[in-house]
C-alpha cells in the first residue's frame, strides 16, 4: 500500500452462544483488533458493544471497515455485516491462517463441542455435538459451581493428581452426582478433578474419530484455555496439541480473513461494496420498535 492509499480493514463478528467476539485485520492480515465478551440474551445490542469497542482499538469508524462478515450461532443479528458466512467454514478458516499445516481441529466451547478434519487446506469432513452439556465448556461450568471453586483453581488443582479417577456418567447431572460421592467417600479433590477433565476430553475424542483423527490437531475454543483439558485431550488423542496464543478468536479471525477474499473478489469484478447505508442498531429482543 502506497502512502497515498486509505487502509483498508476488515471485521469478522462471531456471535457465539455464549461469548461475541470482534476482530478487525488490515489488507496484510495484521491482527488490529480482538474484542471478547458475553453474548447475552441481545445478540443485536451484544454485536453492536463488541464492535464499537473494536472499532476504538483501531480508532477508526464503520465506515472505514472495508467488509464485515458475520458468524457463529447469531450471525444473522449483524444487520451491518456484508455476508453471514457458517462457522464451520470460519473457524476452519482462522485456525488455517494460524496453523497451515493443521489436519484436524477440535473445538470446545460453552454449549457445543466439534471436530473437522481438514485435507489440502479444506473441510472435507466435521461433526457436533451441540445438544448435550457433556463434553462442553458448560459440563465443567456445573462442576465448578457445585464444587464452589473458580475455572482457573479447578483446572489447576486437576494438574496435582496422581491418579485420576474414573467419571463413568455421560450425563451432566449424574456425573455431578458421581463427583459429590467420590468427594464424600474421601478421594482426593485433585483426582476426582482429573477424572472429570479425562472423561469431557475423552467424550469429544470419540466423537472427533468418527470422522478420523490426525496429527497436526489444532485445539480451539475457550475451553482450550484450561490447562488440565489441554493435558486431558492430549493423553487421550496420544499425541500433542497445538492451541492458538488467543483459542476463543479463531472463527472471528476466519470471519475477517474471509471478509478480505470477498472484497477483493468484488472489487476484482468492479463491484466495489457499499458501506455508507451501514448503521450499528440499538435493537432490545424484549422491546418493541429500535433506536438508530
Amino acid at each position: 500500500m502506497s502512502h497515498n492509499q486509505t487502509p483498508l480493514y476488515f471485521a469478522g463478528v462471531d456471535i457465539g452462544s455464549t461469548m461475541s467476539k470482534v476482530v478487525i485485520i488490515d489488507e496484510e492480515q495484521n491482527l488490529r483488533a480482538a474484542v471478547i465478551g458475553p453474548t447475552g440474551a441481545e445478540h443485536r445490542r451484544r454485536a453492536n458493544e463488541v464492535m464499537i469497542e473494536a472499532l476504538g482499538q483501531v480508532g477508526i469508524a464503520l465506515e472505514s471497515v472495508a467488509f464485515i462478515v458475520a458468524t457463529g450461532y447469531g450471525r444473522l443479528n449483524v444487520p451491518f455485516a456484508e455476508q453471514q458466512v457458517t462457522e464451520i467454514t470460519c473457524h476452519a478458516r482462522g485456525v488455517m491462517t494460524l496453523f497451515p499445516e493443521v489436519t484436524t481441529i477440535i473445538d470446545i466451547g460453552g454449549q457445543d463441542a466439534k471436530a473437522l478434519r481438514i485435507q489440502n487446506h479444506k473441510i472435507v469432513d466435521f461433526i457436533t455435538n451441540d445438544k448435550c452439556a457433556a463434553g462442553t465448556g458448560r459440563f465443567l461450568e456445573v462442576i465448578a459451581e457445585t464444587l464452589d471453586l473458580p475455572l482457573y483453581d479447578m483446572s489447576q488443582i486437576s494438574l496435582k493428581s496422581s491418579r485420576p479417577l474414573q467419571i463413568t456418567s455421560i450425563c451432566t447431572i449424574f456425573a455431578q452426582q458421581e463427583v459429590i460421592r467420590y468427594l464424600s467417600e474421601g478421594a482426593a479433590l485433585s483426582d476426582v478433578l482429573a477424572g472429570m477433565h479425562d472423561a469431557t476430553a475423552a467424550r469429544v475424542v470419540r466423537m472427533a474419530h468418527r470422522i478420523g483423527i490426525q496429527a497436526p490437531v489444532v485445539f480451539t475454543g475457550g475451553v482450550a484455555l484450561n490447562p488440565a483439558m489441554v493435558r486431558a485431550m492430549e493423553d487421550n488423542l496420544g499425541c500433542p496439541v497445538m492451541v492458538p496464543s488467543n483459542p476463543l478468536i479463531t472463527g472471528a479471525l476466519g470471519a475477517a480473513a474471509i471478509a478480505r477474499d470477498k472484497y477483493h473478489r468484488l472489487t476484482a469484478e468492479g463491484r466495489i461494496p457499499a458501506v455508507s447505508a451501514r448503521r450499528l442498531e440499538e435493537i432490545r429482543l424484549f422491546e418493541g420498535g429500535a433506536k438508530t
